[in-house]
C-alpha cells in the first residue's frame, strides 16, 4: 500500500512558491586522483544505491475529491538521466564561478510531476577537481523512515563497493478508483489518517484566509500611503534568485576557543555567526541601537521519547537563541550564546557531537534537511529572524566511487521573508560555513562570508593571544593565505572594527 503524506508535508508543499522553493542543497568537491570518477561513474553509483532510498523514485499523487492526503507512488516513467545532470565550468573554473552556477541552479523550483530531486556533476574546476550539487525537496526526508541520497553515496574507504543493479520495476500506477477506495478504508480504520486529513484541511483554510488578509492589508496600506511589511537587513520580500557563499575554517581553532572559554564547539559556531552578523551590519552602516539581538532558531539533536525518532535513532528539536549582535566584546557574545544552551545541556537529552557524527549511516545532508523542516514548522508557529543549522560531520575522509571528498558546503533554503540562511558542517578537520541569501536583498553576501573568518579570528585572539595557532580560516574555496596576506584584515571587517570602537587584539 502507498504511504500517505502527512499534514506537515503538505504544509511544506503549500508554502512553496517561485520565490521560496523548499528544497535543500549541498555542494561537495571531490579529488578524483586517478579513481576514474566521472559522470558515468556517478550515474552507475546512484543507480546501484537508489534501492536504499525508494522515495527518490516516487512522486506525489493526489486523491480525487481530497478525501485524504496525497500518496507516494512509484514513477512509471522514472528517468535517471533526467535527475543526474552534467554541467561544467570554463576550465580552470574558479570557486566564484562555481558559487554563481550553484546559486542559479538552487533558485529554480523542482518539477512536482517527477521525483523531487536532482544531482549535478560539475566539471572544469581547477586542479582537476569536480563538484556534486545535491538538490532535494524537504518532503523527501521526513526523518522517520526516509534517508537522504547523499547519505548512501559516500563510503568511509576509497575501495569501490559494487552492489549491482537492483532490478527495480515500478509498481502499477493506482487508478482513481483505487485511490478513493484506499482513502475510505484508511479513514475508517486508521484514526491517525482522519486527524492528518483534518489538519491538512484546516491548515489549507487558514493559509487561504491568511493570503486574503495579506492582500487586503496591502491594498489598504496602499490607499493610506503606508507600507506595513517588515523590512530590515535580514528580512524582506524575496526575489526568485539567490546568492551562495561560504567560508572554510579550522575545527582546531573552534576547539581552542572552547578550551579557553568553556562551552561547546556549537557555542563557538553561533558566537562566530553573531560576530559575523555584527561586522556585516556595521559595514552596511546599520544602526545596532534598535537591533541589539537577532532571534535565531538553531535546531538541536536530542533524545526524547515524546518526539518522533528519526531513522538514525535521535530527534531534531527547535532551540531558540538570541544572538547579541549589539555586544562589542567577542568573549561576552560567546558567553551569552553559551548560557542560552546551558539549560538544554543540563536536561541530559542532548546528543553529543562526536556521538552524532559516529552514528552508523550518519550524513550531515540528512540532518540539515531535518533541521530545515523544523525551522519551517517553527516559523508557522513562532516568529524568528534567522535559521542556523549546525551539523557535526565525520572527522575522517569520505569517498564517492573512490574519489575523496575534500570540501562540503550546505546550501540551506530561505524561509518566506528571510533574506539569509546559514548552514554549518564540520568535516575532516574543517568547519564549513554555508550562506544562502536573496540576490536582491543581500547584494553583499560575499562580505558576510568574509566576516565569518574575521569573527572567528576575534575569538581566537581572545583565547590564544600571540601563541601558535592553526592555519587561519578562508573564504569558501580560496587558496590558503600567504604569511603576509594572512595578517591582513578584510576591508569589510576593518570598517566594522573601526566603527565598533572595540577593535581586535593585536597578533604577532
Amino acid at each position: 500500500m502507498s504511504q500517505r503524506l502527512r499534514a506537515r508535508d503538505l504544509a511544506l508543499l503549500a508554502a512553496e512558491s517561485p520565490s521560496t522553493p523548499m528544497h535543500n542543497a549541498t555542494v561537495e568537491i571531490f579529488e578524483p586522483s586517478g579513481s576514474g570518477f566521472d559522470h558515468d561513474r556517478l550515474v552507475a553509483l546512484i543507480s546501484e544505491r537508489l534501492s536504499f532510498v525508494p522515495r527518490y523514485r516516487q512522486r506525489i499523487r493526489p486523491v480525487p475529491g481530497r478525501l485524504a492526503n496525497p500518496v507516494w507512488v512509484d514513477d512509471p516513467d522514472f528517468d535517471l538521466g533526467y535527475h543526474v545532470r552534467r554541467s561544467a565550468l570554463p576550465a580552470p573554473g574558479s570557486m566564484s564561478q562555481l558559487r554563481e552556477l550553484v546559486a542559479r541552479i538552487v533558485s529554480r523550483p523542482l518539477d512536482r510531476s517527477r521525483p523531487l530531486w536532482e544531482v549535478y556533476f560539475i566539471e572544469g574546476l581547477a586542479d582537476g577537481r569536480v563538484a556534486l550539487l545535491h538538490k532535494a525537496h524537504g518532503v523527501l526526508v521526513d526523518g522517520l523512515d526516509t534517508l537522504d541520497l547523499g547519505q548512501v553515496l559516500l563510503d568511509t574507504t576509497p575501495e569501490v563497493k559494487t552492489l549491482g543493479d537492483d532490478a527495480w520495476q515500478a509498481r502499477r500506477r493506482p487508478s482513481s478508483t483505487a485511490l478513493v477506495r484506499d482513502a475510505l478504508r484508511d479513514l475508517t480504520s486508521q484514526p491517525s489518517v482522519v486527524v492528518d486529513t483534518a489538519r491538512s484541511r484546516v491548515a489549507s483554510t487558514w493559509r487561504g484566509a491568511d493570503d486574503v488578509l495579506r492582500g487586503v492589508g496591502r491594498v489598504t496600506s496602499g490607499f493610506a500611503g503606508r507600507h506595513t511589511e517588515r523590512r530590515d537587513a535580514i528580512s524582506g520580500t524575496l526575489s526568485q534568485q539567490r546568492r551562495v557563499d561560504g567560508a572554510v575554517t579550522s575545527l582546531e581553532d573552534h576547539r581552542r576557543i572552547r578550551a579557553a572559554h568553556g562551552g561547546t564547539v556549537n557555542d563557538v559556531v553561533l558566537a562566530t555567526v553573531t560576530g559575523a552578523l555584527r561586522a556585516w551590519l556595521m559595514t552596511r552602516g546599520e544602526s545596532l541601537t534598535g537591533l541589539r539581538h537577532v532571534r535565531a532558531l538553531a535546531p538541536v539533536s536530542v533524545i526524547d521519547d515524546e518526539l518522533e525518532a528519526t531513522s538514525l535513532g535521535s530527534q531534531v528539536a527547535p532551540h531558540y537563541v538570541e544572538l547579541p549582535v549589539g555586544e562589542a566584546s567577542p568573549v561576552v557574545r560567546l558567553h551569552q550564546v553559551s548560557y542560552s544552551f546551558r539549560a538544554h545541556r543540563e536536561t541530559g537529552r542532548g546528543v553529543a557531537a562526536d556521538r552524532l557524527a559516529g552514528l552508523a549511516g550518519f550524513a550531515p545532508t540528512t540532518f540539515h534537511a531535518l533541521g530545515a523542516r523544523v525551522a519551517f514548522a517553527e516559523q508557522q508557529r513562532r516568529g524568528f529572524q534567522l535559521a542556523v543549522t549546525n551539523v557535526p560531520g565525520p572527522q575522517s575522509p569520505l569517498y564517492a566511487a573512490g574519489a575523496r571528498m575534500v570540501t562540503t558546503f550546505p546550501v540551506p533554503a530561505l524561509l518566506p521573508g528571510h533574506a539569509i540562511a546559514i548552514g554549518v558542517t564540520s568535516y575532516d578537520g574543517s568547519v564549513y560555513y554555508g550562506l544562502t541569501a536573496d540576490r536582491d536583498l543581500v547584494p553583499d553576501a560575499h562580505v558576510l562570508a568574509e566576516c565569518f573568518t574575521e569573527a572567528l579570528d576575534e575569538l581566537l585572539d581572545s583565547a590564544v593571544g600571540s601563541r601558535q595557532r592553526a592555519p587561519r580560516g578562508r573564504r569558501a574555496g580560496a587558496k590558503p593565505a600567504s604569511a603576509k596576506s594572512a595578517g591582513a584584515k578584510s576591508a569589510g571587517a576593518k570598517s566594522a572594527s573601526a566603527k565598533s570602537g572595540s577593535g581586535k587584539q593585536s597578533r604577532s
